[in-house]
């Protein structure tokens, strides 16, 4: 007799999914860090305006401090995003589990996908990486991102996808 307190086989979660490739954590921390310093920068020259009139108290407090924040983001924030990004190409899906705070799991069913494309920016491409771009019929939720492939994988999971879309339309 089964146990009731037991959640079905069907429900249990794959502990095999795949990481991304560690280099992604550089990737996405020079991408923060360029975002954040052009915050720097705007506070950096709010506090010389103020400096300038004479009504700053303390100079630079405030673009220190952002300056602090800016650090400390672009070297723990691409590490836990990587922590918590996996995915796995199963028979007729593509599996998704990712996020820091709101855990996100995704499903695409290989059969709803429309088309494939791996991409790559000027940051991306310095560290051979890529991402696979899932377009799935639909409006809501219709493109699926797969970041931090290193670019052989991304293109070798997109020729994967593609066969299995090929043959499911024969």
């Amino acid at each position: 007799m089964e146990d009731p307190t037991e959640a079905p086989a069907v429900l249990a979660p794959k502990d095999d999914l795949k990481p991304l490739d560690p280099a992604v954590v550089r990737v996405w921390g020079i991408k923060i860090g360029l975002g954040m310093a052009l915050l720097c920068i705007a506070a950096l020259i709010v506090e010389l305006i103020w400096f300038v009139k004479g009504t700053a108290r303390i100079p630079f407090v405030i673009s220190g401090s952002v300056l602090l924040l800016s650090v400390v983001m672009a070297i723990f924030i691409p590490r836990l995003r990587y922590r918590f990004w996996r995915y796995e190409l199963r028979d007729q899906e593509l599996f998704l589990r990712r996020g820091i705070i709101n855990r996100v799991s995704t499903i695409v069913p290989l059969r709803r996908i429309q088309h494939l494309d791996v991409s790559q920016d000027i940051i991306e491409k310095e560290f051979a990486l890529g991402k696979l771009i899932v377009h799935t019929a639909g409006t809501r939720s219709s493109d699926v991102i797969v970041p931090g492939l290193a670019i052989d994988v991304a293109e070798t999971l997109r020729d994967t996808v593609k066969d299995y879309i090929l043959e499911d339309t024969l």
